[in-house]
């Protein structure tokens, strides 16, 4: 049997031994462009959990500490590889409910849990990838029925994994013509040994970086702007943003509790998981919300701001309430619309470059998150951004194939209605939020919303991140790259005749409109280059349009309709 202190710090030396590895595990991506890598991507998820479970006592059980894992690798996940890792130990939590110590049987049943919940959440799992190598360690297991000795089972998991991702290039071709193995499965190897140094030794991996935050080194979350947002503040709608975490004693209530503080501010924001109530209110007696707050649990992470005096500030500069929401386990900054909360819809969107968040804005989108390829934003930073918006219903644009998953599970947790919109690109959510009609109802708008994103034909150009040869194209790094619905369509060397060439690849007969969207460091002349190109090469009939977007790590997207 192992405690809660043996199960902590082998997760804790699971966690380490894959930020140790992360940028290995990085330079296993086949794909060249710039992204959100998957072993950023873990390590920031299981990252999460390490910083809790750090705070964790010694005489901790197992439920505890599967709990406070589940918990925080959910909330922190980033990417589909980061929510994948968190679901796999989801299985742990449910598993080892009510249980003080575990089993090596216990172990095998919390990764069949894990496996099945992982399964289900992707809608076609792809053999060769991290889902294997999970769901093949755990087979092992299975088989060890007679086992009861915690480190004879995991030992064998780990023997097992790593066998299934050494044949991963022999189930995806495009990992066999690289030469390397699955990046998502490798860095499940990477937590699983981790793990098993302790079990069996005793000693922790050592970290090799002082914190690891959970915004990762090129991460920042914020919400859109609200031109003129300090007037729609009235003088009694002032006093002070309180926030603070609740950690629940047996009498807790967040349904009371949100009710006392309605009873005493507006703009109430609270939600609970299975041991913290988060709060958010504006009121003008911070202390009757602390003072209620404690009859409910120990407090921690409170932050009071003085409204007025940001008013005053803002009202000085001429510019919008920026509000900043430094919560528990991030850093994320938001900057959001105030939306009456009796409003039936409200909208978030996933972005990155001042000149997207403003199109996103002048659309009718409430918050942006700030992400996107190369900063996929975690699960809590989605679910803060729903949060901010005060609407019965709101539709999420993750606007980017590596986020879909993180969204929908900041919908699971959020306290109102949320519809995730599968926007895979910028032109898609820009379409989708085109279409919402507000006197149609959510299911409509949701058909409605889906139906035009997916009709919209994108392409992208932008730069190989790395050598390669992929999909038949020899790649070098920094090589312009041009990229049609997300494919590799061909490689340049100039920006101005891959956007150009990339436009008339994607440009029909029946076309109609043509938006190029140039990013930073892209000048309006240049861009108008572009739209020149295409107006006079492409089709003459065809309205072209340059927006600017700013965003980072793309030159160019362009969308097609």
């Amino acid at each position: 049997m192992i405690t809660g202190k043996i199960l902590r710090d082998s997760i804790i030396s699971g966690a380490n031994l894959i930020i140790n590895k992360k940028s290995s595990v990085d330079e296993l991506n086949v794909f060249p462009v710039p992204d959100g890598d998957t072993g950023t991507n873990m390590s920031m998820t299981i990252g999460a959990a390490k910083r809790d479970l750090e705070k964790l006592p010694d005489d901790c059980t197992v439920e505890k500490v599967a709990s406070v894992t589940a918990s925080s690798m959910l909330r922190g996940a980033r990417g589909n590889s980061g929510v994948i890792s968190s679901l796999l130990f989801r299985g742990f939590s449910k598993a080892l409910s009510g249980k003080s110590e575990a089993s090596a049987q216990d172990l095998a049943a919390a990764l069949r849990s894990g496996v099945d919940a992982a399964y289900k959440a992707v809608m076609k799992p792809t053999e060769g990838t991290m889902l294997t190598v999970a769901r093949v360690a755990c087979e092992k297991a299975e088989t060890m029925t007679d086992e009861h000795d915690v480190v004879v089972l995991w030992s064998a998991v780990v023997d097992a994994a790593q066998a299934a991702l050494g044949y991963t290039p022999e189930q995806l071709p495009v990992l066999k013509k690289a030469g390397v193995v699955d990046a998502g499965g490798q860095g499940v190897v990477y937590i699983f040994t981790g793990m098993l140094q302790y079990l069996r030794d005793g000693v922790m991996v050592e970290s090799e970086e002082a914190q690891q935050k959970t915004t990762g080194q090129n991460f920042q979350a914020k919400g859109i702007f609200a031109k003129g947002l300090a007037g729609d503040y009235g003088e009694d709608d002032h006093g002070y943003c309180t926030e603070f975490i609740v950690y629940k004693n047996d009498k807790a209530s967040a349904v009371k509790l949100r009710a006392y503080l309605e009873s005493i501010g507006n703009s109430v924001v609270v939600v609970e998981d299975d041991e913290i109530i988060k709060c958010h209110v504006h009121t003008e007696d911070p202390g009757k919300a602390l003072s209620e707050a404690v009859k409910h649990g120990a407090m921690t992470n409170l932050k009071i701001e003085n409204m007025d005096m940001q008013v005053e500030a803002i009202e000085e500069k001429g510019k919008g309430l920026e509000k900043e929401h430094d919560e528990a386990d991030s850093d994320a900054k938001f900057k959001y619309t105030a939306v009456d909360a009796d409003m039936p819809f409200g909208f978030v969107a996933v972005a990155a470059g001042e000149g997207l968040e403003n199109i996103f804005a002048d659309l009718g989108v409430n918050a942006v998150v700030t992400g996107g390829q190369t900063m996929n934003p975690s699960t809590d930073d989605i679910l803060q951004a729903v949060h901010s918006v005060g609407a019965k219903t709101v539709f999420v644009m993750p606007n980017n194939k590596n986020i879909i998953m993180a969204a929908e599970q900041a919908a699971s947790l959020a306290d109102r209605e949320v519809v995730v919109l599968p926007t895979r690109t910028i032109p898609q959510g820009i379409t989708a939020m085109l279409n919402f009609d507000p006197d149609m109802d959510t299911k409509q708008n949701t058909i409605n919303m889906n139906i035009a994103a997916q009709n919209v034909q994108t392409g992208s150009v932008t730069f190989a991140a790395r050598n390669s040869d992929f999909d038949g194209h020899k790649i070098k790094e920094g090589e312009i790259l041009a990229l049609e619905n997300g494919k590799l369509a061909f490689t340049e060397k100039s920006i101005e005749k891959a956007a150009i060439k990339l436009a008339k690849n994607m440009v029909k007969k029946d076309s109609n409109f043509v938006t190029v969207i140039y990013g930073e460091g892209i000048s309006e002349t240049e861009a108008e280059i572009v739209c020149e190109g295409i107006r006079t090469k492409v089709h003459k009939n065809v309205e072209v349009s340059a927006i600017k977007g700013d965003q980072p790590v793309y030159y160019y997207f362009i969308s097609v309709e």
